[in-house]
């Protein structure tokens, strides 16, 4: 207090704040120069701006009549910039070099908190500031001497050189191909010195007209650094409280923050990874762990989740191997992404992973040699997705980098179930993809490691026979369940179900299901509709057993319905065995207990499929097809209520007579059925929602064998 009232108060000034120049106004510092010769007083020849890089340059004259001006050096270096010839491209005319370039930096890339200040009045007058500049003498002749110099040694050379040579030698030239850039590759040559300069170089110069101190133009811009009218409307962004008055004089400085240390990108900040969403959570661990048991997983999401919401995110996230985790292959390589190694591209990298995976689930050992072999990747990618999932081990292989996680097998069987029938459908297209020999023996999911010590024949035999009873009681509550299920789907009179006398031999073995037909008994010559049998074309109220699902009149068909329509609203072509695949997944996503895993047939499926206004296509194959009976069993979308119906009808008519056909064919029968007022952009939708093209050929989705 006693320090403030020894230093009172002497003046108020008003402070206005002007705005006309606040995205035009730069400040331009020179080198120093004595108070003898200030920049005002050179003329400035020209100047230009590049405006997104706020760049300038200004050529100012060099007094070459003043005492200090050597004369001689002056003549020398126009003589070596510019040669003894004088044109228009020359940058000292004069033959003396009289002129001399500035060239602009940036001083801070933030200049929220400069202004320009004017007083005049008893009023203190701030404009905002656009840029500050720094100008600095620019030695670019130099360069133009060097190159002029090495032009003149070139033709000195090649005038040396013999002109009696008639006809060069033919030499033979190799060419070399270069393979596909990759993403990261991609962004370092962005990001690369040379490329930045080469973006620089490519922005035009903005030419500008100089004017000086004492011009009348000067004068007249010079009245925009007033605020106009004392009360005007601009002021009240001044009419502040003092903290918000501070907060816009002196902002929080952006430097500063861009200062502060910044956590790898492989490092995860707990407390910032709970304030996101369930699932990006469970997304983010996987993808930076890779492999984690359940128990782990909750640990890190703390005790408040809920483990049945966790349960139903890792799966979209991650696949179980082993009773453990492991994320996903299209987590890791997106869509669009491609290999650093080798540059392949992430659908083929993500094949060669899930087969890695798949193995796993197999085995707790896997050879890289093997793996290498079977997917034709290179060792580098082979050894990222061995790392990422397994250790290494001296002349045994890699081996499962986590223990068998039996736990987590016997608390969630119905995960479990899920899971393998997802391993099932990816087993199914790896088989497909790299021709290998299904393995005879099943994977036991929901049982314990072999041990690594020797087990002694006795220990084996009761093993065994434990591990029966337990099969049995499992798959006596499972008929058990499903009887239950018949009788309440109001089974057909004439379909019975068959049991046989179970004898007390057969406790120690698996008790296994007789088949039974279940079809209606029908003549060689029974009429077909759609591929349905005539009595349930027209309407008939069960198939197979079950409710019609045209009928709906059980939870099971609905839900099926539901399933296939959407899904061929999306596909609109599919095989069996690709919606079968779909409809596993779909299975997976579903709640325990969901009513669709009373057990669907093939048969159901494809009825339901008939029924819900899809049609099979006969597709001719060839003779030589490597086709399975169910890739060959074509299903399309026939009727959806849109106008491309009758473009697609047409389309499928083409290929149920041809197996492959081309698009100027599809174009012409387009055309002739559907009029001449067909656009490209119809057909090449058509062409997108059901076929691919292959060698210029266009096939049926699904039906394309490479």
């Amino acid at each position: 207090m006693a320090n403030e009232e020894d230093d009172p108060v002497v003046q108020e000034i008003d402070v206005y704040l002007a705005k006309s120049l606040a995205e035009k106004l730069y400040l331009f510092q020179y080198p120093v120069r004595p108070a003898s010769m200030p920049y005002n007083d050179i003329p400035h020849l020209s100047a230009k701006i590049k405006p997104k890089q706020q760049k300038v340059e200004l050529e100012m004259a060099i007094d070459t009549l003043n005492p200090n001006y050597c004369r001689s050096k002056g003549e020398q270096i126009a003589l070596n910039v510019d040669g003894t010839c004088t044109d228009e491209s020359s940058t000292y005319s004069s033959k003396l070099m009289d002129k001399q370039t500035f060239c602009s930096s940036q001083t801070t890339s933030n200049t929220a908190r400069y202004a320009a200040a004017l007083y005049r009045k008893g009023e203190l007058h701030l404009t905002p500031l656009h840029g500050i500049l720094q100008l600095r003498p620019s030695f670019s002749y130099l360069d133009k001497a060097d190159a002029k110099h090495r032009e003149r040694e070139a033709a000195n050379e090649a005038g040396d050189s013999s002109q009696d040579e008639a006809e060069e030698d033919v030499k033979q030239i190799t060419v070399r191909f270069s393979r596909p850039e990759s993403e990261q590759a991609r962004q370092r040559r962005v990001q690369s010195y040379e490329f930045l300069q080469k973006k620089h170089a490519e922005e035009p110069w903005v030419h500008l007209h100089y004017y000086g101190l004492r011009d009348s133009r000067s004068e007249y811009e010079r009245q925009y650094l007033l605020c106009q009218g004392s009360g005007g409307v601009e002021n009240t962004e001044l009419i502040k409280s003092p903290s918000e008055y501070l907060m816009m004089l002196m902002p929080p400085s952006q430097e500063e923050k861009k200062d502060e240390p910044v956590a790898p990108s492989n490092v995860l900040s707990m407390t910032q990874l709970r304030t996101l969403p369930l699932a990006d959570q469970i997304k983010i661990l996987m993808k930076n762990v890779k492999v984690m048991p359940f128990a782990n997983l909750m640990s890190l999401l703390g005790p408040s989740v809920d483990p049945v919401a966790v349960l139903r995110g890792i799966q979209k996230v991650a696949m179980l191997v082993q009773g453990n985790w492991v994320v996903k292959s299209d987590i890791l390589y997106p869509r669009d992404s491609s290999s650093p190694h080798s540059g392949v591209p992430a659908e083929v990298l993500c094949r060669g992973r899930d087969f890695v995976m798949w193995k796993f689930t197999q085995s707790r050992w896997v050879v890289r040699k093997e793996v290498a072999v079977v997917t034709k990747l290179c060792a580098e990618d082979v050894k990222d997705f061995l790392e990422h999932m397994a250790v290494v081990r001296i002349n045994k292989g890699w081996e499962f980098i986590l223990p068998y996680d039996g736990e987590f097998i016997k608390k969630h069987p119905d995960v479990v179930q899920r899971q393998h029938m997802l391993w099932t459908g990816i087993q199914a297209k790896l088989e497909k993809v790299y021709n290998l020999v299904k393995e005879t023996m099943p994977k036991k999911l929901d049982g314990k490691s072999v041990p690594t010590g020797l087990v002694s024949g006795d220990q084996r035999v009761q093993a065994a026979r434990t591990q029966v009873q337990q099969n049995y009681a499992l798959l006596t509550r499972e008929l058990q369940r499903r009887k239950e299920q018949l009788q309440d789907l109001a089974l057909l009179p004439a379909v019975h179900v068959k049991q046989e006398p179970m004898s007390d031999e057969d406790e120690d073995n698996e008790p296994e299901e007789e088949p039974m037909d279940t079809t209606p008994s029908s003549g060689p010559n029974s009429s077909m509709a759609n591929g349905l049998p005539a009595g349930r074309a027209a309407g008939g109220d069960s198939f197979n057993g079950h409710p019609s699902p045209g009928g709906g009149h059980s939870p099971v068909a609905r839900e099926l319905r539901a399933f296939v329509e959407a899904t061929f609203q999306k596909q609109f072509v599919l095989t069996l065995s690709e919606l079968k695949r779909l409809f596993n997944m779909h299975l997976a996503s579903l709640p325990p207990g969901h009513t669709l895993f009373s057990g669907i047939s093939d048969r159901m499926l494809q009825d339901t499929v008939l029924a819900a206004g899809c049609k099979q296509i006969l597709v001719p194959f060839p003779p030589q097809t490597a086709a399975s009976p169910d890739e060959q069993k074509v299903f399309a979308l026939w009727e959806s209520g849109e106008r491309s119906d009758q473009h697609r009808q047409v389309l499928l008519e083409i290929f149920s007579k041809n197996y492959r056909v081309r698009r100027n064919m599809i174009q012409s029968r387009l055309t002739q059925e559907c009029g001449e007022d067909l656009s490209k952009q119809e057909v090449d939708k058509v062409l997108k929602d059901c076929c691919v093209s292959y060698g210029g050929m266009w096939y049926l989705k699904g039906t394309v064998q490479s």
